[in-house]
């Protein structure tokens, strides 16, 4: 055990080496100094350890997903399974209505219920179809289907939030569920919460219809509306000269899920988005420009009329261009939100809450300090107990410590205030091996063995057991992990990069220094 290959001695001095490198960049560049640094060659090490919100201040957002909005849409859709039997069996009812959960309707002909039901069934077999002997009919969505996609709605939310954020730009965000409809969004360093949530919080559903030019919204509203057509307002930033409602169809021609990019560009001097269609969706696209063209085309975001262009000529390429009183910035935000894709269902800020940058250098400081006084502590206790052994047992701690920080800062882990604590704690747990390591020596001295063979008995007899010991330690931060949430998994994190890096120095390490040392010295006797 006492004898060491040179390769591996090289290779543990050569991963040390590292350690110190990787880790340097924590201590020679602020982090003001990223995207600087970033432009480095790729073996130039610039990477630092990404600070949490309670560490680096920001913005924390806690939101509500409206799945009931989406559950309306889907029951509302159930109308047209119901349009579809009738036509089919010819059967006409009265007196639909649409509740929470489903629709109902009465069949002019009670006769017709079971051949009506079949066909209902042969629509949409996984719908829940009650009938009544009196031609009652009851179209509903089934309890694990609307549970289903409740949670299918707040998945997507997730996912789309997290793909708009990460177009700012912003590091590190921490976007996780909570409870059936609610999620937590912390954005470290985000010093405009505001735009962050309009970024977020917009539902961005773009869809394109033709206008219905028949009649006037103000007809309309008198009681001439159109089978078939809507009233929608117009965007609240429009030009003096453009009109407050349109009267737009309700088909969709082409919806914002067949685009496949927008980017922000400049017409006229004037910021527009230019977008771009699938396959598919140019088809439609090309398809209606041409079959309509001197009609208005009505592009509709979230329920409100962006513009209303006349079609000049068919648009057969599958690209075009959204046109309005934007900003630059509105511009830039509209087509992040158009590549990022429409929400599901709005969301609902129920809690907003700004953490500042004095707070979370307090909190940098106090674990500092902490870290500090634990390391003196330990130090001072290794060295009173067994002196020169101690001194190497502290240069692994120091190592140790340099791996983990090297470590971070190579995964990007983000290090928060309970992260920290997991270092303080694993500065304590880290001589633990060193301990087993020595008293076992101490006993092999005790029972007459030579240095060399308490030595080689000592670290071969109390590695099963740093091992065992580690191990246990090991999965408890695995279950935390996996079952925790933020604050809990940034503490699992840095115990269990701690657990493994604090095993390799205590045993590498420290058999390194104490082989070499051995090597030069040939001690008669052990100073422990």
């Amino acid at each position: 055990m006492l004898y060491i290959e040179r390769w591996k001695l090289i290779l543990i001095a050569i991963t040390c080496l590292l350690g110190f490198v990787y880790a340097a960049p924590n201590v020679l560049l602020s982090r003001s100094d990223g995207d600087s640094a970033s432009t480095l060659p790729f073996y130039v090490p610039y990477r630092t350890v990404n600070l949490g919100l309670d560490l680096r201040g920001g913005s924390y957002l806690l939101l509500e997903v409206q799945s009931d909005v989406i559950v309306r849409e889907r029951v509302e859709s159930l109308t047209d399974v119901v349009r579809s039997a009738l036509r089919e069996t010819r059967v006409q009812r009265r007196n639909m209505r649409i509740d929470d959960s489903g629709v109902s309707f009465e069949l002019l002909d009670p006769t017709k219920t079971e051949e009506v039901r079949q066909h209902l069934r042969e629509e949409d077999p996984t719908l829940q179809v009650d009938t009544t002997p009196e031609g009652r009919i009851r179209l509903s969505l089934r309890e694990k289907d609307l549970l289903e996609l409740r949670h299918s709605a707040v998945n997507q939310s997730i996912e789309i939030i997290r793909r708009r954020i990460d177009e700012t730009g912003t590091r590190e965000p921490i976007i996780q569920r909570q409870g059936d409809d609610r999620i937590i969004v912390q954005l470290p360093g985000v010093d405009n919460p505001q735009r962050m949530k309009e970024v977020i919080g917009k539902t961005a559903k773009l869809t394109f219809h033709l206008a219905d030019s028949t009649t006037s919204p103000a007809e309309a509203r008198q009681g001439a509306l159109p089978a078939g057509s809507i009233i929608l307002p117009a965007q609240d930033n429009r030009r003096p000269n453009e009109p407050a409602e349109y009267l737009v169809r309700k088909r969709v021609i082409v919806g914002g899920e067949s685009l496949v990019d927008a980017q922000p560009n400049f017409q006229n001097g004037q910021p527009v988005v230019s977008f771009r269609f699938d396959t598919i969706g140019a088809q439609k696209f090309g398809r209606t420009t041409q079959q309509n063209v001197g009609k208005p085309l009505a592009i509709v975001l979230d329920g409100k009329v962006i513009s209303a262009p006349v079609i000049r000529d068919a648009i057969l390429g599958g690209s075009g261009i959204i046109s309005g009183t934007f900003s630059t910035q509105e511009v830039h935000d509209l087509a992040l939100l158009l590549r990022a894709g429409a929400l599901p269902a709005p969301l609902t800020v129920l809690e907003e809450r700004s953490v500042g940058p004095g707070l979370g250098a307090d909190s940098i400081a106090a674990g500092k300090l902490a870290s500090l006084i634990g390391l003196v502590a330990v130090i001072v206790f290794m060295i009173a107990c067994y002196g020169l052994f101690g001194i190497f047992s502290v240069v692994a701690l120091l190592v140790n410590i340099v791996l983990i920080v090297a470590t971070l800062s190579i995964l990007q882990a983000t290090l928060t205030l309970p992260g920290i604590a997991g270092i303080v704690l694993t500065i304590g747990m880290a001589v633990d091996a060193n301990v087993l390591i020595f008293e076992r020596i101490r006993e092999e001295l005790s029972n007459g063995r030579t240095p060399a063979t308490a030595i080689d008995s000592g670290f071969r007899a109390a590695m099963r057991t740093i091992v065992d010991a580690n191990l246990t330690t090991l999965i408890a931060a695995i279950v935390l992990f996996s079952l925790g949430s933020g604050p809990v998994k940034g503490f699992a994190v840095t115990l269990a990069l701690g657990l493994i890096t604090s095993l390799y120095t205590a045993v590498y390490v420290t058999r390194a220094i104490v082989v070499i040392w051995m090597r030069r010295t040939r001690p008669k006797a052990l100073p422990i």
